[in-house]
């Protein structure tokens, strides 16, 4: 297996540079691990997200999703900032607990100009999926 691109430290350092905001205080989020071809993100518990009924809304859980393939993207192709978005599905499983979220990433598919992700969305401690998402980015040139 080859190893990624950029490290965990070497991402966050850059990603901290381009989305200040992300990173730190509550609802931040942090890099936990990348390898090439995937990664394990997790975005801190904040009530700001809860919605009625007590759940975290599903904007918290999509956003977290798309992030962390970006950051699986990046820690395998290398610093490729304007990689973005062009499609993303999720499925939301299960309510999750009030705590932070784990998004575990693998790529299924890394080619030149477009790569596929697949992502499990955890609640912290709990091993049943709260959500799963598929997203497809598009890497320029």
């Amino acid at each position: 297996m080859a190893s990624p691109k950029l490290t965990r430290k070497e991402l966050t350092e850059l990603l901290r540079g381009e989305f200040p905001d992300l990173f730190g205080g509550e609802g931040a989020y942090d890099i936990d691990k990348v390898w090439h071809g995937g990664c394990v993100v997790r975005r801190h518990f904040e009530r700001g997200s809860l919605r009625p009924g007590g759940t975290l809304s599903g904007a918290t859980m999509m956003a977290l999703a798309d992030f962390a393939v970006y950051v699986a993207i990046l820690a395998s192709i290398g610093w490729v900032p304007l990689a973005v978005t062009t499609n993303l599905t999720i499925n939301f499983l299960k309510k999750p607990a009030q705590r932070s979220l784990l998004a575990e990433v693998r790529l299924i598919k890394l080619g030149k100009r477009l790569a596929v992700g697949e992502v499990e969305i955890r609640s912290e401690g709990d091993e049943e999926l709260v959500a799963h998402a598929t997203a497809t980015y598009s890497i320029p040139a």
